[in-house]
């Protein structure tokens, strides 16, 4: 989620696949927001977190140490000045195999079921901030931005070779701009599903 099902491809980047028990310490709603926070926006304390998601200090701190338990996230002592706690996400993405799951036990296949509903919610709150907010932004962003949908015939194998490619393609384009003071730069959401529907 995010980057939270992610395919061959993306292993140059630190990525950390999950097992049962981390996939269990993860799937919590705001476990997955604060790690995705910490990810694009970098260190953080869990008040300024707790402001950010609107949410108490309390509950924050609570789930950052599960989240540290978990190995997900880490001090960040290099930003650390005074007694608050600053914290850094380890990994870049997380990956894991829905089918490696499918014959675990009851609580872990619902860990995995959260996960991916809660990866789908942040893609639909995401898209409805873009569309609320679109006109706000420079035209050239509304050239740059894209909310398509494609029907093809495939089979699993040519659909997964064409998750591979999109993942490629898009992992062409990470790091191309490390400048922040780029112009016109603005960080990128990117989300792709890709599943088949029936036709019957």
């Amino acid at each position: 989620m995010t980057e939270h099902e992610e395919r061959p491809g993306t292993e140059e980047r630190k990525v950390r696949h999950l097992d049962a028990r981390s996939l269990r310490g993860l799937a919590h709603p705001m476990r997955m927001q604060l790690l995705d926070s910490l990810r694009r926006s970098g260190p953080a304390t869990a008040s300024q977190l707790a402001e950010k998601l609107g949410e108490s200090s309390g509950a924050t701190s609570y789930h950052l140490r599960q989240l540290a338990a978990h190995g997900f996230v880490e001090d960040a002592p290099e930003r650390g000045k005074g007694r608050e706690r600053w914290w850094k996400a380890v990994d870049e993405g997380v990956a894991f195999d829905t089918g490696k799951f499918k014959d675990a036990d009851p609580d872990v296949r619902g860990a995995m079921e959260l996960l991916l509903h809660e990866v789908a919610n942040t893609h639909t709150r995401e898209l409805s901030a873009w569309l609320g907010t679109r006109n706000d932004w420079p035209q050239p962003w509304s050239r740059g931005s894209d909310m398509s949908d494609h029907t093809l015939r495939l089979t699993p194998d040519l659909a997964e070779e064409l998750v591979r490619k999109m993942h490629a393609l898009i992992d062409d384009y990470r790091g191309l701009v490390t400048d922040e003071n780029t112009p016109e730069a603005e960080q990128v959401r990117v989300h792709t599903h890709l599943f088949p529907v029936k036709t019957g």
